[in-house]
């Protein structure tokens, strides 16, 4: 027996897939990414500032994604390409730095000012780089600081040249550009901390997890109490003798070092007062070298008006 006909077939839809954009980011995650590194970027400025004792700004621009082959055409010659390598996984990532900027740092940390800058683009000699380590070492402990949540260690290697990437990255790797302007003095130059797509996923989720387990553990805090929060408050508070009563020509006859007598007996308790309502009768006295109210009994409390 045949089977009935189930009436006109679905119509299938069909969408353009452009896989250029394929394991594109997010913009959530674009802008989670953007604000840890604008962070980075403050903590980078402050460091060097205070190492190298002049003016340093670092300031991120944008974040960009790009194949590998791409990435290499972009690349100026003599840059400053240096690998950092991932004890999380088998890669590393690359901290790219204007040649520029490169000079102008060296001199200051050989006590200069600051102010040689190569017109000529030339190639760093390994006396150049061994001084430059000082400088990557500070920024690799900020990238640390701020991938806190991963417990990395980071390892920088040696220089490289833009022909050896294709030695730590495979062929079909996309990469994660943080785009950041960097002035040293009077020099403007770009520096760039280059991440594979694949660490980035990786970064990206523990942050995700970091920060659901600190809203986790916000959420189950009790809230305090109305009279915890109370004891928390501060008040005014005096000892004095109130209702005190003095004729006017008393105080306009006042000068400095004159004695007021006030006609109240000294062996009268005076008020411990809490923002102007009596609380405790209360003697003046000294604890050491401090001021202090020694209490005798409570103040009757004023009876209830009837309205």
């Amino acid at each position: 027996m045949k089977a009935k006909s189930t009436g006109q077939q679905r119509e299938r839809t069909i969408h353009s897939c452009n896989f250029r954009y394929a394991g594109r980011l997010s913009n959530e995650n674009a802008r989670a990414l953007t604000a840890m590194h604008e962070k980075f970027a403050l903590n980078v400025t402050n460091s060097l500032e205070v190492y190298l004792g002049t003016s340093i700004r670092l300031k991120m621009l944008s974040l960009e994604q790009l194949a590998l082959q791409a990435y290499i055409s972009s690349i100026a010659p003599n840059t400053y390409l240096l690998p950092c390598a991932l004890n999380v996984m088998e890669s590393s990532f690359l901290m790219e730095m204007d040649i520029r900027l490169i000079f102008p740092i060296i001199d200051l940390l050989l006590g200069g000012a600051g102010t040689t800058a190569s017109d000529e683009p030339r190639d760093l000699t390994e006396i150049d780089e061994e001084i430059m380590e000082i400088i990557t070492a500070l920024i690799v402990k900020e990238v640390d600081r701020s991938w806190r949540t991963l417990n990395l260690s980071l390892t920088p290697g040696h220089c490289m040249k833009p022909a050896q990437i294709t030695q730590i990255y495979p062929a079909n790797e996309k990469l994660v550009l943080l785009m950041f302007e960097m002035t040293v003095g009077a020099t403007t130059g770009s520096f760039k901390i280059v991440l594979p797509t694949s660490f980035v996923g990786f970064l990206l989720r523990h942050m995700k997890a970091a920060q659901s387990k600190k809203i986790s553990i916000l959420r189950h805090l009790p809230n305090p109490s109305l009279r915890e929060r109370i004891l928390d408050c501060e008040f005014n508070v005096a000892v004095d003798i109130t209702q005190m009563r003095v004729l006017v020509k008393d105080l306009i006859d006042l000068k400095p070092g004159m004695i007021l007598k006030m006609k109240a007996p000294v062996k009268n308790p005076g008020r411990l007062t809490v923002e102007g309502i009596d609380i405790f009768e209360a003697l003046p006295v000294r604890n050491g070298t401090l001021k202090a109210a020694q209490l005798s009994c409570r103040s009757q409390e004023p009876a209830a008006t009837k309205e």
